[in-house]
């Protein structure tokens, strides 16, 4: 642990001419005191760290000097690539190994480009989860974040209705789609995703699989992702929307069923309504969210549906009479 913080001190003073002993033990995130301690270790040990007394001073390495440090291990090199991802990072448990990148990188560059990191940093940040929801790290991540980057098969234990299921996996990727995370793992010879959330017990085998190098994963997921939108719009619905109504359908509904309806439909009628059929995943599904519509739509079939509409539309009248 020691070596590590050491070897990262050096690293940050490389990166800049001077840094305080407050900055370091921030970014160290140990006490004052503990980097007073650590510098002189670093001096002893040959690594010329000199330190400026008084309210300006601080840290600095004499002399130019440069470690050789700065080669990036594979799994450091790998979660370079995340950097952008600083929350995803920390749920998989990956956080220290890109901070490691970041700093070697860091080093390695001219001083007029050590800045890059930061300046990219304050100007492009990716926030995953929906608004007015709070993103949950399923307990098993790290476990199943560390067999996909060891290519390492896992006997793992899910979820499935109101039984438990035990099948051995070759975890070949992760995503991150609206807060929560998948896997996307061959069992057989065969391609599934399952929820992280409802595994219940992961044990990582010490036997490595050999990963199908021909296997795409966002071209799977987007292709798993169009089936499961398809395969749950099982009921239809027949419609009458206004241009308004016409022009929010793809933003309050599924897109591609969206575009489908309306390419499908006939001409506005004398009003310039539209006519259509939607699928959609099931009544109670419809009904909320065609609620959202307002005035701009008319549910014209099925009867149950409409009555439905009719009498939420009669007890909102009478609340603002």
């Amino acid at each position: 642990m020691r070596a590590a913080r050491l070897i990262k001190m050096v690293l940050l003073l490389q990166a800049r001419p001077s840094m305080t002993g407050a900055e370091l033990a921030r970014e160290l995130e140990v006490s004052e005191r503990t980097v007073t301690r650590d510098a002189l270790a670093l001096s002893e040990a040959g690594v010329p760290v000199y330190s400026d007394r008084g309210r300006s001073g601080g840290y600095r390495l004499v002399g130019g000097y440069r470690t050789r440090l700065t080669g990036l291990a594979r799994g450091e090199a790998e979660a370079l690539f995340l950097s952008g991802l600083p929350n995803a990072l920390r749920e998989m448990g990956l956080e220290d190994a890109a901070s490691a990148a970041r700093l070697k990188v860091s080093a390695a560059l001219l001083p007029s480009l050590r800045g890059a990191s930061d300046s990219a940093a304050q100007r492009f940040h990716l926030d995953a989860p929906g608004w007015y929801k709070e993103p949950e790290t399923p307990e098993l991540l790290p476990a199943v974040a560390e067999a996909v980057w060891d290519d390492r098969t896992v006997m793992a234990r899910y979820r499935r209705q109101d039984t438990e299921v035990e099948r051995e996996l070759a975890p070949y990727g992760l995503v991150l789609k609206a807060g929560v995370w998948y896997l996307c793992a061959r069992v057989d010879t065969s391609f599934r995703v399952y929820r992280i959330d409802r595994f219940t017990e992961i044990t990582l085998s010490q036997e490595r699989f050999e990963r199908d190098e021909s296997f795409d994963l966002p071209a799977f997921w987007d292709e798993r992702a169009a089936q499961f939108t398809r395969s749950i719009l099982r009921t239809e619905v027949v419609l009458r929307l206004s241009p308004e109504g016409l022009r929010q359908l793809p933003y309050l509904t599924d897109r591609a069923s969206a575009q489908e309806a309306a390419e499908a439909a006939g001409p506005p009628d004398g009003d310039g309504w539209t006519t259509l059929t939607l699928p959609v995943e099931s009544a109670d599904v419809a009904f909320t969210q065609l609620l959202a519509f307002g005035p701009e739509l008319e549910v014209v079939e099925p009867a149950e549906l409409r009555a439905r509409f009719a009498d939420s539309a009669e007890r909102t009248a009478r609340l603002y009479r």
